[in-house]
């Protein structure tokens, strides 16, 4: 592993988004290390935003990505929960990698994004950022990220839990206490609608004599 930074806490999304954009102009390819590395073991709520944001891009497309990306977000919800004070993330998952240009391209279409969500948060209420609420909000990424594999069987259908997720990172990034309690009623609505949807599509699919399954395996180009 290489050896850490002492990274920085960003304060804004426009901020992780332009840290994300400056790592891929550096080399053919970002590691999940580097961007850990960048950001500082500390930083819960940009790592989470990082990819929850990937997620909604076109990378999100990529068959088994969102299951990687909701498996990633996971594993910090759960340190998050359990009150850690840094992020760890095994050595295989540090050395998964993503090509720089199609990081980049990613980074751009979010840009516009970035600069609203920025625009419409500020420092409210902030002791709904922390303290139990902490853990109400890694409670609430975790049963949003479980909902990902099955959903993903659904065009776009992965993206809505991921919306929650990144809304709950914003929150704890700009220590918007009002966001927090937006972002905790969309997670409860993302997952009563991911829940209904999968469900109904489930149901349809039985009707007409086939059941939904799994796309073929495709190649994650997230090596």
């Amino acid at each position: 592993m290489s050896d850490r930074r002492s990274g920085h806490e960003p304060e804004s999304v426009e901020d992780v988004i332009g840290e994300l954009d400056e790592l891929a102009s550096h080399s053919e390819k970002v590691r999940i290390g580097d961007v850990l590395d960048d950001f500082g073991g500390r930083s819960f709520g940009p790592f989470i935003l990082i990819f929850a944001l990937i997620e909604i891009t076109p990378i999100g497309a990529i068959p088994g990505a969102p299951t990687v990306l909701a498996s990633i977000i996971a594993l910090v919800a759960v340190q998050m929960l359990f009150g850690k004070d840094h992020i760890w993330m095994p050595q295989f998952i540090q050395d998964r990698a993503v090509g720089s240009k199609r990081l980049h391209k990613a980074v751009t279409k979010l840009r516009g994004v970035a600069h609203w969500l920025d625009h419409h948060s500020r420092d409210r209420l902030g002791f709904f950022t922390e303290g139990k609420w902490l853990r109400f909000a890694a409670i609430a990424i975790l049963m949003l990220c479980a909902t990902v594999p099955p959903l993903e069987v659904l065009p776009f259908a992965s993206s809505a839990p991921m919306l929650a997720i990144a809304a709950i990172a914003l929150a704890l990034i700009v220590r918007d206490g009002l966001v927090m309690l937006a972002a905790l009623l969309l997670a409860a609505a993302a997952l009563v609608a991911g829940t209904y949807f999968y469900n109904s599509s489930d149901e349809e699919g039985e009707a007409g004599g086939m059941s939904l399954q799994q796309p073929p395996a495709i190649e994650l180009r997230l090596t």
